[in-house]
């Protein structure tokens, strides 16, 4: 343990632990982040997983939020070394048949492609996209009076309602389909309530910027965040996995980028028994089984569109994504996964050597599976990809376990921090006013555990910050403009 004081300590260098260190600096205060693992990210590592020069994402991959974070965006990132590629078609949905729908950064041009459902869709996209820029700052935080009262409530019409219901504006299998894959970003059934929420953001975001991709790895997003956290004089420790308070230097404010399981073990005993009891019931969502290959060429979509596109999403109409989101809900393993699919080398070609490529995938299965879906989800790309199995150099596969060996704040294989159902979309970790503080003085979470929960924006790290700035060091909040 260091015996060097600081005003005050992050532990976890995610994104979120990473933005609430960078928040706390730029306030002038002595800051030092605090990482279990050798290198920096949580989320955010790219490693050589499968053959030398193959450079893969471990997890996170595609990077609509973060590319349009409210926070992310004061940030001078690019000065340090962060740089977006940003593929021609940001999404693409196939169906048999060789069709395939997909998000284009033109809203119009998206429309035109869904036939008799362009209308439809125009008439429930342009409104959100407007509106976004001025929104984003509000749906990315805690619950609160919006500063755009009449524009949150017409996103929140939709928003609060399952993509099932919203599906039935649509009308072709293409509109369908899109929204569906859209929606299954969720991570939990089609027909509960609020998973129109995220569907409704990634394709707002994507017709405003794109998804983009993280030249050189997701890593490269950790690494400037790190980057510009030192420069403003803050300390990095890594290799320190901490599993109690006792492991801390002396500070003022601590702030935890880590889920309500580990919060319990590190500071368990500073907590009230009534915040416990609630930590105690929260709840964790599906896992996830990933693969990543080194390929011999480009997957051989037959669809033109997804060849063109950073993300795929694999699973034919919306009947069949909301049979298999079901069905993993319910702790079965479906026969035809939902599979989510980003091939980076096809943009930036510093993944792979020469005439090489990499791609990433996963599904969604039980919390804490181990059965192995290879097979599976190697099965639903060569639906799509005729020949795709010709192609496979080596592959690297993580189960619900190892993703939690990785990623601690994985728990059974949950990538969100916890299921982001209706229970839990704003009352995440616990129902409170300030979910950021916890029971115990002077001690803050500020995972993707709290609102706005998954994804890699730093929201979660920036409001976390921002409250013990006020509570504990008296200064004003910054404020994004």
């Amino acid at each position: 343990m260091s015996t060097t004081q600081y005003d005050a300590v992050v532990v976890g260098s995610g994104p979120n632990g990473l933005s609430a260190a960078i928040v706390l600096q730029q306030a002038g205060l002595e800051v030092l982040l605090i990482e279990g693992k050798d290198k920096l990210g949580g989320g955010l590592r790219s490693q050589e997983l499968t053959l030398s020069g193959f450079v893969h994402d471990v997890c996170s991959a595609i990077h609509p939020l973060a590319a349009g974070s409210p926070f992310f965006k004061t940030l001078p990132l690019q000065e340090h070394g962060l740089e977006f590629v940003y593929p021609e078609v940001s999404a693409a949905h196939p169906f048999d048949g060789g069709r395939a729908a997909a998000l284009h950064l033109s809203l119009e041009e998206t429309a035109q492609a869904l036939g008799t459902d362009r209308k439809s869709y125009l008439n429930l996209m342009q409104p959100l996209v407007k509106s976004w820029p001025a929104l984003a700052k509000d749906v990315l935080g805690p619950l609160r009076i919006p500063n755009h009262p009449i524009d949150m409530a017409a996103f929140g019409l939709n928003a609060l309602t399952s993509a099932t219901f919203l599906a039935n504006r649509f009308k072709t299998q293409e509109a369908r389909g899109l929204w569906a894959g859209m929606a299954a970003h969720s991570i939990q059934p089609l027909s509960n309530l609020t998973t129109s929420a995220i569907g409704l953001v990634l394709m707002a975001v994507g017709h405003l910027q794109g998804w983009p991709v993280p030249k050189g790895g997701s890593q490269q997003i950790a690494n400037a965040l790190a980057s510009y956290f030192v420069s403003l004089g803050g300390k990095i420790e890594t290799g320190n996995y901490v599993t109690s308070l006792k492991q801390l230097p002396f500070h003022k404010a601590l702030l935890l980028d880590v889920t309500p399981k580990q919060l319990l073990d590190i500071a368990g005993e500073k907590l009230s028994p009534f915040y416990r009891g609630q930590l105690q019931r929260y709840r964790y969502g599906m896992g996830v089984f990933k693969i990543d290959w080194a390929l011999d060429g480009p997957i051989p979509f037959t669809a033109p569109e997804c060849r063109q596109a950073g993300t795929i999403h694999l699973g034919n109409t919306l009947e069949e994504i909301a049979t298999s989101e079901r069905e993993s809900a319910s702790g079965k393993h479906p026969e035809k996964p939902f599979v989510l699919l980003a091939q980076q080398s096809l943009f930036d070609h510093t993944r792979a050597p020469q005439g090489k490529h990499t791609a990433w995938a996963y599904c969604h299965v039980p919390n804490g599976s181990t059965i192995d879906m290879t097979d599976a989800i190697e099965r639903q790309v060569e639906r799509f990809a005729p020949g795709f199995r010709d192609l496979i150099l080596a592959r690297h596969t993580m189960n619900t376990a190892q993703m939690q060996a990785h990623n601690p704040n994985y728990i059974g294989g949950d990538i969100n921090g916890g299921i982001i159902d209706l229970g839990q979309l704003y009352t995440r970790p616990v129902v409170t006013l300030s979910p950021y503080q916890t029971s115990a003085k002077g001690i803050y979470i500020c995972s993707s555990s709290t609102p706005p929960g998954g994804g890699v924006h730093g929201m979660c790290g920036f409001h976390a910050a921002r409250r013990a700035l006020k509570d504990v060091f008296r200064l004003p909040a910054p404020i994004l403009s």
